[in-house]
């Protein structure tokens, strides 16, 4: 298998909103609030308009996205024996990813995320994660960990206890490893752990440049040039309209945006930029036109609803 995906098993359940909505309900537009209560969650919901449903989660949004590709795939992630565990299920397989997962009744239904798309498409994330957020250690398959040629790894994933010994098992038994931080509230949440990871652990890092910014402190894009030369692991950096770069030692490289695109929804945007640029990663190609791949697959995804092609 070409690359293993371990990740939130969330179902994603988009809905258009205005931004007095965000306000109302104290988010922060944007960004992703973990919802513990799932009555908090239902009572949120209960008010909205829902126009897709498709299983998502980072990883697994850029695991689909490369076996769109025609890599060859595979995913673990937890879910219940439910409704939407079922839905789930049927989703990835029929993307044709290699689901390595197998589903049992859990005390909690399988997780959920709520996108709220506003008007200027920027998308805010309220995640009931449920069973997903309990993975531990015996969800992870580490013939299929041995058999992959990389683990990509998400950030919302890494959590204190079982997750955390999950995360471990996968890493201790990879060939090769990816992660994206994810987020900076997720960032800022384990910032010793993600540093740690990041200068030790991890052989590719996708970041957005908020978060790799905050995980260093730093107010200065050229700091975070230097840190990455400095701990020489291949950091994949995507800074909005600035485009995005690659450092790899003291080779950096640089590129740019695609220009004129009908942006409805950026949901997915950073998944699919990853899934591009691991694409040509795996296919040896260069790395700035691994970053054109990355950029190709996320100018797609931004001009429709949701997170898959």
């Amino acid at each position: 298998m070409k690359i293993l995906g371990i990740g939130n098993a969330i179902v994603d359940v988009i809905c258009k909103v205005d931004d007095d909505f965000i306000h109302q309900n104290n988010l922060v537009k944007g960004n992703m609030k973990l919802i513990f209560d799932l009555n908090e969650f239902k009572k949120l919901l209960s008010n909205l308009k829902i126009e897709k449903t498709i299983s998502g989660g980072s990883v697994a949004n850029s695991i689909v996205g490369l076996s769109q590709l025609n890599n060859e795939v595979g995913f673990i992630g937890k879910i219940s024996d439910d409704h939407l565990g079922e839905k789930y299920e049927i989703g990835l397989k029929s993307e044709n990813v290699n689901y390595i997962y197998s589903k049992k009744k859990e005390s909690l239904p399988t997780g959920t995320c709520l996108i709220l798309v506003t008007p200027d498409s920027e998308r805010t994330m309220c995640t009931f994660l449920g069973t997903a957020g309990k993975i531990n250690e015996n969800d992870i398959s580490v013939n299929a960990i041995n058999k992959s040629e990389i683990i990509f790894l998400e950030g919302y994933l890494w959590d204190e206890g079982e997750p955390k010994k999950a995360f471990d098992k996968a890493i201790n038994n990879a060939n090769k490893i990816a992660m994206s931080l994810s987020d900076k509230f997720c960032v800022d949440r384990h910032k010793p752990q993600f540093l740690d990871l990041v200068k030790n652990r991890l052989d590719i890092v996708f970041a957005n440049e908020e978060e790799i910014m905050s995980l260093i402190d730093t107010s200065s894009f050229d700091e975070v040039i230097n840190f990455a030369k400095e701990i020489n692991k291949l950091i994949v950096i995507t800074r909005g309209e600035k485009g995005s770069v690659s450092i790899k030692g003291d080779i950096v490289i640089e590129s740019g945006i695609k220009k004129d695109l009908n942006i409805v929804d950026l949901t997915g945007a950073g998944d699919l930029f990853a899934s591009g640029y691991l694409h040509g990663y795996l296919n040896n190609f260069s790395q700035k036109d691994c970053l054109e791949k990355g950029t190709e697959m996320s100018s797609k995804i931004i001009q429709q609803i949701g997170a898959r092609l």
